[in-house]
């Protein structure tokens, strides 16, 4: 039988800066490019396969990108695919440990008040309302350094003492 794994309750005393904040998202946005890119290298072998079987028409375009960037359906297809790709990272990595890679780096966690990790419906929302990391601004005129996207999520972030 697998055990259960206890949450530790962090208490919610010591907010980050805007300087760190913005140190994680830059670093998390380096992540996520990576990943797009390494994603969007797995869609376009796809279409390239599936081209080379005839599964799929590539006729009339220059070369797989433009079939997927100008086609109606794939490129809707393909942009749907990436935007999944980066909301299932965010998404994955606040609920599993309230950390990416980038807030581990500069020991940040994304907790409930209680200490507990975040929904999956609390990640959607965060994300649907950062405006791109600009909801970071703020922060600094919260009471309890609150982004945005923390308020509408119902979430905060702290500063670990030290990385979990």
């Amino acid at each position: 039988m697998k055990k259960s794994r206890q949450q530790d309750v962090i208490p919610s005393n010591n907010y980050p800066s805007l300087f760190r904040r913005l140190g994680a998202w830059l670093y998390d946005s380096l992540i996520i490019i990576a990943v797009l890119m390494l994603a969007g290298g797995v869609g376009v072998a796809l279409t390239a396969g599936l081209s080379s079987l005839g599964i799929i028409n590539t006729s009339g375009y220059l070369d797989i990108s433009d079939y997927m960037s100008r086609h109606p359906s794939a490129s809707i297809l393909y942009s749907s695919y990436l935007v999944t790709v980066a909301i299932s990272f965010f998404t994955y990595f606040w609920c599993q440990a309230g950390q990416t890679l980038g807030m581990r780096a500069w020991k940040l966690r994304l907790q409930n008040s209680d200490g507990s990790p975040i929904r999956p419906t609390q990640a959607l929302i965060r994300l649907a309302t950062s405006a791109f990391g600009l909801g970071n601004l703020l922060a600094p005129f919260s009471t309890r350094k609150q982004s945005f996207q923390d308020i509408m999520a119902e979430c905060e972030m702290i500063v670990l003492d030290k990385a979990i």
